[in-house]
């Protein structure tokens, strides 16, 4: 049997590193701080300190350390959320553009 890794279309890369996130909800739209854990062609995840709503739209903004690298801008809209520890949440987005 194939596990869920297995099932993806695309490579997923370890990241690792801080970056933006821009939230816009019905509430208002805020900016929090996370480190992204992985990308690929179609989507991302992240470890944040607060729960997202699902369908949230989020503008995520990772900054390089290389001159070799461009910065990554773009916009996502979360496709999970699920709790890692009492103050920890993992959020897996889906990438709608990238800027």
């Amino acid at each position: 049997m194939l596990g869920y890794d297995d099932k993806r279309n695309f490579f997923r890369m370890m990241v690792n590193s801080g970056c933006e996130l821009v939230i816009h909800d019905e509430e208002s739209s805020r900016t929090i701080s996370a480190v992204c854990r992985d990308i690929s062609a179609t989507g991302m995840s992240f470890e944040v300190d607060e729960p997202i709503e699902l369908g949230t739209k989020i503008e995520v903004s990772i900054e390089s350390t290389s001159s070799q690298i461009p910065s990554l801008q773009a916009s996502t809209k979360v496709l999970r959320c699920i709790t890692q520890s009492d103050d920890s949440y993992s959020v897996g987005v889906e990438i709608i553009d990238m800027k």
